[in-house]
Formats: C-alpha cells, structure tokens, sequence
C-alpha cells in the first residue's frame, strides 16, 4: 500500500522508522512544513516525492492512506481533507484543538467510509494493556491514578532543539495521553472532571501548568499534573493505585510497589497501532482507535478545558480561548 506521510518533524520520525518495518507498506510522498528540513528527511528515508503543498502529495499516483504527523493546529483540517480525498488517515493526537474540531473529524469520518484513526498509542502499550486487563477482569480495583508529565519548554523548540513553527498545548496535546488512558481503563465517558492551570507564558501563549483532577463511578480517582516549567529532560510516571497491588510505570517499564519488575510482553505501543491501523484498512473495518471511538475522551478534555474557563463562565487567569 503506498502512503503520503504528514510531517517532517519528531513524530515523522517516530512513523517512518515504524512503517519501514512493515510488510507491504510504502511510503511515496512527503507532506513537509519547512522545505528544506522536509527535503532532508525525504532524502534521508528514500521517499521519492516531497512538497509542502498536501494537496499535491494525497494526489500522488497510488496513495491510498495518509499518516498525519503535522502540528496541532492543523491536525484538523489536514484529515477532513484527506478523507475527502477518498484517503484512509492514521492520525497523531489531539484530533483537534476544540470539540467542534473534533466532531468536524467525526463528520467526515463518517461519509467518507474511510478507516479514520487516532494515535491514542498508550492503548497499545503492553504495560497499559496490562492494566487494563487486569481490571477489567477483576484482578485489580483501582483506588487512586496519579499522573506526572513534566517538560522544560520556555522556548519553543522541538525535542531536537530545533525552532518550532507551532506551539504545544498541555492538556489538548500532552494530558490527552493520560485523559484517554485513564477513560479507556476505566470506562466511564461521564466521569467527574476538573482541572486548572497557571499563568499563560508571555511569548509562547499557552499555560504552563495544569492540574487535573476525575473521579469515575467506580470511586477511583485520578490526579494528574503536567508542567512545561519543569527543569530537566522530558519526564512521565504513572502509579496505579489498586486493592490488590500498586504498580507504577515510568520510561516504559512496569515496576510493583518494592521497585521489582513487572512482566510485560508485546510490540511497542506504535508498533502495535500502525499495525492495527493497516489491518483495520485490510479487513474493510473500524480500527480499534477510529476517530468516533476517541471522540468522548476529547469531550472530556472538553470538559476539563471548560473548568479551567471558570465555571461561572467568567475567564480565569490562565483561560485559552478555544472555538
């Protein structure tokens, strides 16, 4: 099957070494931002065409499906134009900046008849699954789901330090991680949601602290922080709070409560999603993370975005107007 890929940047790289590794798979088109940096990662991984016009490249001879890893703000329109196209679209989170982006994305799921995907990659990890299995088998009743992400993103620069042409949100774009992982092992669309967030940045306009805070129908709570002030290289940990067992994850392992390993088994969590999502293609079906099935945990995001606002309706310090 031949693909256009979306992006040129971090996550661009994340995909391409991914899709190289699967059978049947080729990538033929490059949708880049900056010319230059595009052309250099096309030469890079031998992808033969290469333009910052999209249009063009979903209009490559063969192209059937689109990989979008461009920057938030565009995530959006990209995919209803590729739907559009007749394309099948694998997309990295968010799906959008807004709920009425994201039932734009739903819309145009639907009368495309197109496998439309989310990279909501945590569902494919094997430590997450895990988790989830366990709990939804009963062998683990979660009390308490405390999460930290922390960055050191003052400046707006990509993990490479690379200027970037875009800025990150924290709870649209990184707590989506977490607010999904925590809706897909509890299984409550309607939980209780709360969040709050710090000043916004002079220059780079977004907040750069934000805590939330759910409470599902079951008891179990979750509390979460994430932080762009943090001092130090990228940080993310999860501790899993049960009846029976507390288990904590970090850098991509699963540890228990004294430090010991947990087993795990499986591909990598990306390995895993691109896979799913040329399968789902393959079998004519819905992917396990199609666009409609993430909608709620965007209603979610929305709803937390929603109390950061003021629930008097009044902004509050750190409001980010969303459309």
């Amino acid at each position: 099957m031949k693909v256009c890929l979306v992006g040129e940047g971090a996550q661009g790289i994340t995909h391409i070494e991914t899709l190289k590794k699967l059978d049947g798979i080729e990538v033929v088109s490059l949708a880049g931002g900056i010319r230059a940096d595009a052309e250099a990662f096309a030469q890079k991984y031998g992808i033969g065409h290469v333009s910052t016009d999209l249009e063009e490249c979903l209009d490559q001879p063969g192209v059937e499906a689109v990989v979008i890893t461009s920057p938030n703000q565009v995530h959006c329109e990209q995919t209803v134009m590729a739907l559009e196209r007749g394309k099948h679209v694998l997309l990295e989170l968010p799906m959008g900046l807004s709920l009425a982006e994201c039932r734009r994305v739903v819309v145009a799921e639907a009368r495309s008849g197109k496998v439309a995907m989310m990279c909501h990659t945590q569902r494919f990890s094997p430590v997450f699954r895990k988790i989830h299995d366990d709990v939804r088998a009963g062998r683990l009743h979660l009390h308490h789901i405390v999460q930290q992400t922390y960055f050191h993103r003052r400046v707006n620069e990509n993990r490479f330090g690379k200027p970037r042409i875009w800025t990150d949100d924290l709870l649209w774009h990184q707590a989506c991680h977490m607010l999904d992982m925590v809706y897909w092992i509890l299984d409550d669309p309607d939980m209780q949601a709360w969040g709050q967030c710090g000043p916004v940045h002079e220059t780079l306009k977004v907040p750069m602290d934000v805590t939330i805070a759910l409470k599902a129908r079951s008891g179990c709570l979750v509390s979460a922080a994430q932080s762009f002030n943090n001092h130090g290289p990228i940080q993310g940990l999860y501790r899993f709070i049960g009846e029976e067992a507390t288990y904590v994850s970090s850098k991509g392992g699963l540890t228990d409560h004294e430090g010991n390993d947990v087993a795990v088994s499986g591909p990598s969590g990306v390995e895993a999603q691109d896979a799913e999502f040329f399968a789902a293609i393959g079998a004519g079906r819905t992917a396990l993370t199609s666009c409609v099935e993430v909608l709620p945990v965007m209603a979610l995001i929305d709803r937390v975005q929603r109390a950061m606002d003021g629930r008097d309706g009044a902004p509050s310090v750190g409001m980010v107007e969303r459309q």
